[in-house]
This record gives C-alpha cells, structure tokens and sequence, in this order.
C-alpha cells in the first residue's frame, strides 16, 4: 500500500533514513501484527519479513508499540491524507465531504481494516493498552481531521454546527451505517457491489448535509 512522502517524518542530523526500508518494515509490521497477533509478531520476525537488520528495524522505530502506532497511521494515511480534509474554498463542501466519505468507507470496510479492528477488539477485553494506541493513530486522527474541516465550513457560513467534535464523530458513523457492522461479525463477508456503496455514501452525506446546512 503506497505511503505519502509527507507521513514519513524527517530522520534528523546524519545520514537520512532509506525510505524503501522504513515502508518495508511498516508493511512487514502490518502484514505479522494480523497473522499472528501483537504479542506473536516479534521485532525479529518482522525485520526477517521486511528483509533488513533487526538493528534497522530499531533505527527507523524505538519499540514494538511506536511501531504499531507507525503501522495504524501509515494505513490510514494511504487512504485518507491528510490533504482531503484541508478544504479548497472554490471546491464545493458536498464534494469534499464525498471525497472524504468514499475513502473513509472504503477503508474501514478493507479486510486489513477488518481483521484490524477484531484484533483490537479481543485486545480490549484483556484490558491492553493497544486499543488505545490504535484508537489514537487511526479514529482519532480521522476525527480531529474532520472536526476542523467542519469547524470551517462553519465560519466561514457553509454550515451551521455548534458542536463541530460531535458533527465530525456524526459524520463517520453515518458512512459506516450498519455494513461495517455485519462485516466486523461475520454476518457478510464481502462489502456491497460498488454501485451500492457508491449510493450509500452519497445518501449518508446528503443527510448530513441536510441537517447542517444553513
């Protein structure tokens, strides 16, 4: 999955990091933290997938936990840069929201995005601190993206929001609808056809849209 150069923060004084490594190691990451677990996915195991030095693995990341952190954001940030929610004021709010939306749903309802969040889920029941970790790479960022694009829209008069933190929350959870649900249980195993999701979102921000519209 294609990484933006903007994720990847700058190495300091020295030689700079090879960037080709430090992907590998997030994809390697990514790929064991789903197969095996958290707890099964060791920094050995993970340099031997990226094809690098366990010494590397621990140049690019500190620990196992910042390189979770890494893995969730870097996921995210593939699919919903940060650029989406800086809003151009010639570009019309519907399209930027639906711009927003169709990543959005067409991340949480991925099989990585899945298996992910059943992970997290089983985790959480263990009292881990991983959920939370994974909370704040990934949902959080979202959030706070939006609350801002949304906060905006609304000074600047396109929408009327008091409480722009709840609209953003509001947001997602309308794209989310009750797909995402039966996915994560099991009930479907495949997300709609795309002309069927495609509809979905479009009717799940015209209801926003609706409700907040001046």
């Amino acid at each position: 999955m294609p990484m933006p150069d903007n994720f990847l923060p700058a190495s300091g004084p020295g030689r700079p990091k090879d960037l080709a490594k430090r992907k590998a190691i997030l994809d390697a990451a990514k790929k064991l933290f789903l197969i095996k677990g958290y707890d099964g996915s060791s920094m050995d195991a993970i340099a031997s997938e990226a094809g690098v030095s366990k010494l590397t693995v621990y140049s690019h990341f500190s620990d196992k936990e910042t390189l979770f952190a890494a893995a969730i954001k870097a996921q995210c940030t593939a699919q919903l840069p940060e650029k989406l929610f800086e809003q151009d004021q010639s570009a019309p709010l519907e399209e930027v929201l639906l711009a927003i939306a169709h990543s959005f749903y067409a991340l949480i309802n991925s099989r990585e995005s899945l298996a992910l969040h059943r992970v997290m889920m089983s985790m959480a029941a263990q009292n881990s601190k991983l959920p939370k970790l994974f909370y704040e790479a990934g949902p959080q960022r979202l959030l706070s993206g939006m609350e801002d694009l949304l906060r905006r829209a609304d000074q600047t008069g396109k929408l009327r929001i008091s409480n722009p933190r709840n609209a953003a929350d509001q947001f997602f959870c309308l794209i989310k609808g009750g797909c995402n649900f039966r996915l994560l249980m099991g009930l479907e195993h495949e997300p709609p056809a795309e002309e069927v999701a495609r509809q979905n979102v479009e009717e799940a921000v015209s209801v926003f849209l609706r409700a907040f519209r001046p």
